[in-house]
């Protein structure tokens, strides 16, 4: 296992599935052979997170454990090595912040100072129980860096004023669109088109009629009569 830790583990706890999440679960599982239906830990692990306000606690890993048949051993090596399980809890809102090299070449540490000014410390809870943020590695969305993630949708060509604005949008209770908040069309260079513009290029016009389909059947050529 990695050196993540659980979230004050507390062996009595216990955790229960909503009907939602046990019929996705179900849905996974049904995906594999009954003596293979721990292929389905990662989706279930995924949907349970959701549940419990975006993160696993130690009894949530128990109950997936037991779902599956697992041995509680496997389900937290699986749990501890994927970053995208996260063992503690989060905000409402949780940004994740990528620090790989595009993105810091990019103003990620600009970023990350500002989330801890206006958020608090990285891997804490806001006071309100809004927000939290971490810094991640890469995403991949490398062509519109900076990036955040933030819950299950990506922020991207962020600047500090954007970032001021997604904040308090999400406080006041709004949802921001995701994706670029740059003048492109998604990973599209920045600006209007320099080259490909002539419209006689896309719209046919320059284009000759045809006269034959290349590669249509032939008529059968029409046979001799015999005198």
């Amino acid at each position: 296992m990695s050196h993540r830790r659980f979230h004050h583990p507390d062996p009595n706890a216990t955790f229960v599935f909503t009907k939602e999440t046990e019929s996705q679960i179900a849905w996974w599982e049904k995906k594999y052979p009954l003596e293979r239906r721990n292929s389905a830990v990662i989706p279930a692990l995924w949907v349970v997170q959701k549940q419990n306000g975006g993160w696993l606690s130690e009894a949530a890993l128990r109950a997936v454990g037991d779902r599956l048949g697992m041995a509680y051993i496997r389900v937290y090596e699986i749990a501890t090595f994927y970053t995208m399980f996260n063992l503690e809890p989060v905000g409402k809102y949780h940004f994740q912040v990528c620090g790989t090299t595009p993105c810091m070449l990019r103003g990620a540490d600009k970023l990350k100072s500002f989330c801890e000014r206006k958020i608090g410390p990285k891997g804490q809870v806001s006071r309100s129980g809004t927000f939290s943020w971490v810094e991640v590695e890469c995403l991949g969305a490398c062509v519109n860096a900076p990036m955040i993630q933030i819950n299950d949708y990506y922020y991207e060509d962020i600047s500090i004023e954007t970032l001021e604005q997604l904040i308090e949008d999400f406080a006041a209770g709004k949802e921001p669109k995701p994706g670029t908040y740059a003048k492109r069309q998604t990973s599209a260079p920045e600006g209007p088109a320099t080259s490909l513009t002539d419209p006689a290029l896309f719209d046919g016009s320059r284009a000759e009629p045809l006269k034959t389909i290349p590669g249509a059947p032939q008529p059968a050529a029409p046979e001799e009569t015999k005198a």
